[in-house]
């Protein structure tokens, strides 16, 4: 027998329950921070002075207005924030239908179920395309495979191939270079079709936003109906998203908080 074998035998198995109950692996790790705008100090500019991504910006009335689309995590409105309106958390479900959930503010309205969707609950299969990415991303999709999330036994596959894929799963700020073969992976795809835009440059084009290479994000090419920031989104909250896409999870942002 070989000795990986053996190994594995007397560990035993390696595959978290979760969602159902069990740990989702990200336990203790730092998450989008949390906005509580009754603690701001009025005309405090501190944490949008040092937002690289404009994630948060003054309005008109002195408020702040707070798009977890654009955020890449870095904490650093946590630090320069001296009341504590931006607090660390491990917030990282952030999978949302609707762009506009992302922005703090009044919830979306809730989109209607797609009924096209309810014969692929059970096997999805995706194609991805790094669309420019720094492959930070890509490091947490090629954890979804590993033993202990195992993304195959919610029936979740990856193919080589877009005339097999039901949803396109981008990710970077879709660079100029990337933009037609994204638009050819999409159009050899069969009907229904779906596109997942992953990682905070898919979703607003990051750091690298706007600049002279790169577009803002996937939303300027293609039509995109699961978003999903983050830099980058861990393993646990692509599944959720995912499983959210296919209405085996609720969305659990709305209006840019997170519930339980």
């Amino acid at each position: 027998m070989a000795l990986w074998t053996f190994l594995g035998l007397a560990k035993g198995k390696a595959t978290t329950s979760w969602p159902r109950h069990g740990s989702d692996g990200q336990g203790g790790l730092l998450g989008m921070p949390r906005y509580d705008p009754a603690q701001c100090t009025p005309e405090c500019r501190d944490c949008a002075a040092v937002c690289p991504t404009e994630a948060i910006a003054a309005r008109a009335d002195g408020s702040l207005d707070v798009d977890y689309g654009r955020c890449v995590v870095c904490q650093l409105c946590v630090e320069a924030c001296p009341t504590g309106a931006m607090a660390p958390s491990g917030d990282w479900a952030f999978g949302v239908r609707d762009r506009n959930d992302l922005r703090w503010g009044e919830a979306a309205p809730a989109a209607p179920r797609d009924p096209r969707r309810s014969g692929f609950r059970r096997s999805l299969h995706i194609r991805h395309v790094d669309a420019g990415s720094c492959n930070g991303c890509e490091s947490e999709l090629q954890a979804l495979n590993n033993p202990f999330y195992n993304l195959h036994r919610f029936g979740i596959f990856f193919t080589p191939s877009p005339r097999f894929a039901d949803l396109l799963l981008v990710t970077g700020p879709v660079t100029k270079a990337m933009e037609a073969p994204l638009r050819a992976t999409y159009d050899a795809m069969p009907q229904p079709r779906w596109v997942m835009a992953v990682g905070t440059c898919a979703v607003s084009g990051g750091v690298a936003g706007g600049g002279y290479a790169c577009r803002n994000g996937l939303e300027e090419v293609l039509p995109v109906d699961v978003y999903l920031p983050g830099c980058p989104p861990n393993p646990a909250a692509i599944i959720e998203a995912l499983l959210m896409f296919l209405d085996r999870a609720p969305q659990r942002v709305k209006g840019g908080r997170l519930g339980e």
